[in-house]
């Protein structure tokens, strides 16, 4: 290709219609052809972008907004700041247990099914590994675990989750300038997941502030500090979601719910407020996938202070109780009793010899008053009574009969194995109460339900225990009212309102004088010797 031949390619005026002809005369040249085509393509683009395309237009915002902004940045900052020098690392090494190396495991196991199960079953070679000459005992193996606690004392008194420590042979704690302690003494509550760690360190440490946790709202600030998955120092920031929470994961239970994340790891560290005060003891998530979906709960700090100082004073804690077994009322129980939904709390069983049984509490008693203090649940009710002192004399207002009433309680310190006696201590079946071979029974057609008096006989059959009263349930016709309120074949029902029912004619009488278009209180009970108030209206 010539020098004239380029010029005359290159020329500005060069007529589309000889393009056939030129890139005939380039054929051998078509890939830089192809190259100069798509530069001369860019750049014709860029060109025609800079002149369509619109000039940038500066953001207006309100400084006010800029301003809310920062101050919000600024308290998380400082909360931030104020608290982490008093955060903790926990590691946890527990008592060394003796692993046995394949103990009981057949060789040949592993190639079930297969042509060579026979082969490395007989194989003495595998049996070194696997069978009795393998299957002795191991090197001990330690447990080991972490979490996160801080420090409410600066005499190094720390409080962590009491399922971080719990089990513990050692336990090493760091502070947030990396110097590490064994800890002197542990001191645990699993009823309410609180522990108390301490350490011997030189000079005052950093402690934190407590808040008052009855005064913490939903939709409050909040940051959860500690060591998830090992990273120590970590700050989130949520909110206060719900409080009062039960996900039945602790034997007392009234946790503050807050989406600020929470992972493995952050157990026993502090929820802080925007003051940098600690509003709760970061204790468990709920999750499906292992980490943090949003869903955290933390021990109120109210709670936990309370128990920390009788672990830190005494070494235990101390309990009143009251002796009785509390139902949660519902829609239809308020209505019952003519109470707002989610107040009292629904005494349905008392045990002998309890501080309620002294007291005169009766079954279907409805606690509104405690001390003074307004009882909005089961959880709160127990929460009152628990923080009064053994063998003080306290008043008690309930409803009886649709009538007010006060009664004086004197408490007693709750026994070790009250948790058992409420349940019992016995394990009933899943599977269903066993049906009487020889039922005789009432049947009560408004509320779709046969009944019978329960003997002995049939009393062993069902699983209840000897001298238990009551009229059995032998058969429930299915969508009639009886059904639609829960109640099944195999249930005890043991009173109408507040009448005690023994037999057939004593509940077909007491049927009589309900009005169930207004609905008819029942107090039923199971073989495991749970008794529920339940609402069964036509």
């Amino acid at each position: 290709m010539s020098d004239n031949q380029i010029r005359w390619w290159l020329h500005p005026l060069f007529p589309f219609f000889q393009g056939v002809e030129v890139m005939s005369r380039f054929k051998k040249s078509a890939p830089w052809v192809v190259g100069v085509a798509g530069l001369a393509s860019l750049t014709l683009s860029a060109w025609s972008w800079a002149q369509k395309s619109p000039v940038p237009q500066v953001v207006q915002v309100d400084p006010q907004a800029i301003a809310a902004a920062n101050s919000l940045s600024q308290a998380f900052r400082a909360a931030s700041q104020n608290s982490l020098p008093a955060i903790v690392s926990i590691e946890v090494r527990g008592k060394p247990v003796a692993l046995r190396g394949g103990e009981g495991m057949n060789p040949g196991d592993m190639f079930k099914g297969s042509p060579f199960e026979e082969l490395f079953k007989q194989d003495p070679r595998f049996k070194e590994f696997f069978g009795p000459r393998g299957g002795g005992s191991m090197p001990p193996s330690r447990p080991q675990g972490m979490g996160s606690g801080f420090l409410i004392d600066s005499r190094g008194v720390i409080m962590t989750a009491a399922h971080v420590v719990a089990d513990a042979d050692q336990v090493k704690v760091r502070l947030h300038d990396g110097r590490e302690y064994i800890a002197s003494e542990v001191k645990s509550d699993p009823k309410t997941d609180i522990a108390i760690v301490k350490i011997e360190a030189e000079g005052p440490l950093p402690a934190l502030p407590l808040a008052n946790s009855d005064e913490v709202e939903v939709g409050d600030w909040v940051l959860a500090i500690g060591s998830p998955f090992g990273l120590d120092a970590t700050v989130t920031a949520g909110i206060i979601s719900a409080k009062g929470r039960g996900p039945s994961i602790a034997e007392r239970e009234d946790f503050l719910q807050t989406d600020a994340a929470i992972n493995p790891g952050n157990s026993g560290g502090p929820l802080v407020n925007l003051r940098g005060e600690v509003v709760g003891v970061n204790t468990a998530i709920s999750t499906r996938g292992g980490g943090n979906d949003g869903v955290g709960f933390t021990v109120p700090i109210n709670l936990a202070r309370w128990v920390g100082d009788q672990l830190a004073t005494a070494g235990k804690v101390t309990r009143a109780y009251l002796g009785v077994v509390i139902q949660q009322l519902d829609d239809k129980l308020s209505r019952q009793f003519g109470v707002p939904v989610g107040q009292g709390a629904l005494v349905t069983e008392i045990l002998t010899g309890s501080p309620a049984a002294e007291g005169g509490v009766q079954v279907g008693d409805l606690v509104l008053k405690f001390d003074g203090r307004s009882v909005r649940g089961t959880r709160d009710l127990q929460s009152i009574v628990e923080r009064c002192r053994a063998g003080e004399v306290v008043p008690m207002q309930i409803i009886r009969d649709g009538k007010d009433k006060t009664l004086n309680i004197t408490l007693k310190e709750m026994p070790q194995n009250f948790s058992l006696r409420r349940s019992g201590g016995e394990e009933g079946s899943d599977n269903g109460p066993a049906q009487p071979e020889k039922p005789v029974p009432g049947k009560v057609s408004e509320l779709g339900l046969q009944v019978e008096s329960l003997s002995a006989d049939v009393a062993r059959q069902l699983g209840y225990k000897d001298g238990t009263k009551g009229v059995v349930v032998t058969s429930v016709e299915a969508d009639g009212p009886a059904a639609t309120a829960g109640l099944r074949e195999g249930l005890l029902i043991e009173r109408v309102g507040q009448q005690k029912v023994t037999t057939v004619d004593e509940f077909q009488q007491a049927m009589k004088d309900a009005e169930l278009s207004k609905g008819v209180l029942l107090l039923v009970r199971n073989a495991r010797g749970v008794s529920t108030f339940i609402v069964v209206k036509k």
